[in-house]
């Protein structure tokens, strides 16, 4: 069989010699390869020009099933149109392809024509036609032939020789058309690829011209795909990816670039400015700049183009822009745009590094008002810059001073893996150091300062929610008379919540929104309720029940502190009173916030408030911090005397997380030690806490005051502290805060009225 084939196509070769087209378009090489192999010999033309009539006659029938299918397929239908729509002829362009599509089926071979077939196929392409569309046409039309040979009136061997040649001859005109659809869109993309290297090679002399190093590379693989002229005479054999010059650049400045690399793979724009030595030479200040190309598939991006320029010119100019625009004139340390530029680069360092974190320390000079008023400001000024000295001798050199304004100045501890630890030892050492006083004309000024401290990612994440609430913080330590405080969600009120409450708290007050709660103290001998605590609560309409950690600093900076302390003196003594009538003797604890103690209105509102429920003073109990008695011990004991004068008993809140110096407690009528819970969580665990728990309570007793612990949550807390001889528990072992009419219901389960 193999020799036989071999034979046919070479009796094909010889017998279609002649018919071969000499135009360029149609070598003859290729028609003689599509003769040789399709094997059309000439018997089988012999037999097919018998029969041509008849064939003619047959496919009469053709046009219309090829003018339906063209039409009834959309997208061919779409293409015949915007052809027509362009000017063309529809008409002509389908009995053209008619001609071209019958004309070995219908016709005599024709050199000419067989050529034609490769410029129809090029004009098909250039109207808007797919290969996929020729090749379904030509097996329309085999399919119709098939069946028109089906009816011929032949011998089925003559039949058969037909079906063949006609399906081969059928093939190679498609072939030949479809050849033609290629070469033309060959031709297009080599035309597209010369105008494309001519535009490369404008683009490549420009680049060549310009005084930058340029290139490009391929993230996935780490490797340069293009560089300019420039660099690559400059780096001829060492091209490394991705930052050819990295070897070259100062050690110091290589994180920076390396970092700057980092931000360009994720997707961001970016650049680093850093000193390098190219060939040897002196080294220059240089800008590389970093730009992310996406992929048109992936959703990340696949190339980072580089531009490396030299700016060392502008390097001098800029700083001296810099240091007058980000420095403060007097201390001369960064000032607050500088440090918050700072702080972003931390944080930013912070997010590529898991488990780092950011501190932010505010600080404020307690004294410096006083100062700065009394010995004038050129004092104040010195003050300012030797505290600066000062603070600048204990930061690490990786973390960032600034002034912020004022008597204000900002810690920037850059990225730690345990922010506690660093914390408290900067903070230790700015406590030590503070110790010494400054001098000046003579004069010792002593000095401290209060600082509030926020932790990037549990305090906030971003410059300004850090800042706020680091100074959030601070103004907490200042008005608990502390030295500084950590920032607590809890207790310090941002900015945000202060204007959104601006316009509520008014309005909650008139709407009768506030409510208080009672908490229980019970007599730890006897088990019987010797008092209550009122603590306050908003039922806010959107956001629940709010604490009073929140409510108390907002009323207080909205002037709203005297109005809603009034509402709870009333509200709780109007409840003492309620339960009077129901046989019950419960003296009711009150908060009085530092700022209400220093109204000078106190005393005149509690009269009033005793007057107006009709209850006596022994009914009221005022609680207050050791931080609010030190404001102002003078006029704190002219107060609690006029107090305790109308029979009003006074309680120390938080006890022990005060200051060390007790000599006030002689001073002052005192009646009640309120030992903070804070030592009383782990008091039945803890050694050192039942030290400081028995010695508190010693203490009181001395003094001849009643101590109650705060916070008892277990029976062995309850027990450790029968123990040590406390007298009053409160807590949630006993109660958690209840409203009234809860708590009245507890009174009757609870049996502590026994």
């Amino acid at each position: 069989m193999a020799d036989k084939n071999k034979e046919r196509r070479r009796q094909a070769r010889g017998a279609n010699a002649d018919n071969v087209c000499q135009r360029d378009d149609l070598p003859e090489s290729q028609v003689k390869e599509y003769h040789y192999m399709l094997l059309v010999l000439p018997e089988e033309l012999a037999v097919l020009e018998k029969y041509r009539e008849a064939l003619v006659n047959g496919t009469s029938g053709f046009a219309e099933i090829y003018y339906n299918y063209l039409f009834d397929n959309p997208d061919i239908a779409d293409a015949l149109y915007s052809f027509e729509r362009s000017g063309g002829d529809t008409g002509s362009l389908i009995r053209a392809e008619l001609a071209n599509m019958l004309g070995s089926v219908v016709n005599s071979p024709d050199p000419a024509r067989e050529a034609g077939l490769l410029n129809a196929g090029s004009a098909l392409r250039e109207y808007g036609f797919r290969s996929v569309w020729i090749v379904a046409s030509y097996n329309l039309l085999i399919n119709y032939i098939t069946g028109t040979l089906s009816g011929l009136d032949a011998p089925s061997s003559e039949k058969e020789s037909l079906r063949s040649v006609i399906a081969r001859l059928l093939l190679r005109d498609m072939g030949l058309t479809i050849e033609g659809f290629w070469r033309s869109a060959h031709e297009t993309i080599e035309k597209e690829m010369l105008h494309f290297e001519r535009e490369l090679g404008t683009v490549e002399d420009l680049l060549s011209g310009i005084p930058h190093y340029v290139w490009s590379v391929d993230i996935d693989s780490n490797r340069v795909i293009y560089a300019n002229a420039s660099l690559h005479a400059m780096y001829a054999t060492r091209l490394a990816a991705p930052v050819p010059c990295l070897s070259d650049t100062a050690e110091e400045d290589q994180q920076q670039l390396l970092t700057a690399w980092q931000t360009a793979v994720s997707g961001t724009r970016t650049y680093a400015e850093v000193r390098i030595s190219l060939a040897g030479a002196e080294q220059h200040w240089y800008r590389i700049s970093m730009y992310p190309s996406m992929g048109q598939a992936e959703r990340r991006p696949v190339l980072v183009h580089c531009i490396l320029e030299d700016i060392n010119h502008l390097i001098s100019e800029r700083k001296l822009l810099e240091q007058m625009a980000t420095t403060d004139k007097l201390t001369q340390l960064p000032n607050r745009a500088l440090w918050s530029d700072h702080l972003n680069m931390a944080l930013a360092a912070s997010r590529r590094v898991p488990g780092s974190q950011v501190i932010v320390i505010s600080l404020d000079i307690n004294q410096f008002k006083m100062y700065n008023d009394t010995l004038g400001h050129d004092v104040g000024d010195v003050l300012l810059r030797d505290v600066a000295d000062r603070l600048n001798s204990i930061v690490r050199e990786s973390d960032s001073l600034a002034r912020l304004g004022g008597d204000q100045f900002g810690i920037l501890m850059q990225p730690v893996n345990s922010a506690r630890a660093a914390t408290e030892r900067v903070i230790t050492q700015i406590l030590d150091s503070f110790d010494i006083p400054f001098s000046s004309s003579g004069k010792h000024l002593c000095v401290n300062l209060t600082m509030g401290i926020a932790c990037f990612p549990e305090d906030g994440t971003s410059e300004e929610s850090l800042l706020t609430n680091a100074e959030s913080a601070m103004h907490r330590a200042k008005r608990n008379g502390l030295p500084y405080q950590y920032f607590d969600p809890l207790n310090d009120v941002s900015p945000v919540d202060q204007l959104r409450y601006s316009g509520q708290m008014r309005a909650a007050l008139d709407n009768n929104e506030f409510m208080l709660h009672y908490q229980p103290q019970v007599d730890l001998q006897t088990s019987r309720i010797t008092g209550v605590e009122a603590l306050l609560r908003w039922e806010h309409p959107v956001e629940g029940t709010v604490m009073p950690q929140r409510i108390i600093p907002v009323a207080e900076q909205l002037g709203m502190i005297t109005p809603i302390t009034n509402w709870v003196l009333v509200t709780a003594l109007r409840q003492c009173k309620q339960w009077s009538y129901d046989g019950m003797h419960i003296p009711v604890a009150v908060n009085v916030s530092a700022r209400s103690f220093l109204n000078p209105r106190l005393l005149e509102k509690i009269q009033w408030a005793l007057n107006e429920t009709g209850t006596d003073g022994e009914c009221l109990e005022i609680e207050i911090t050791e931080a609010t008695l030190m404001q102002d011990i003078e006029g704190a004991a002219g107060v609690l005397n006029r107090l305790s004068d109308i029979g009003v008993t006074i309680a120390i809140d938080d006890f022990g997380t005060g200051y060390s110096s007790l000599s006030y407690l002689k001073q002052l009528p005192i009646h009640t030690l309120k030992i903070d819970q804070s030592f009383i969580i782990d008091v039945a665990f803890d050694q050192q806490d039942v030290a400081i728990v028995r010695s508190i309570i010693d203490l009181g007793h001395n003094l001849g005051y009643k101590v109650v612990a705060e916070g008892v949550e277990n029976g062995l807390a309850w027990d450790m502290l029968n123990n040590l001889g406390c007298d009053t528990a409160q807590g949630f072992h006993i109660s958690r805060p209840l409203p009234d009419n809860r708590f009245s219901n507890w009174l009757a389960e609870s049996g502590h009225m026994s």
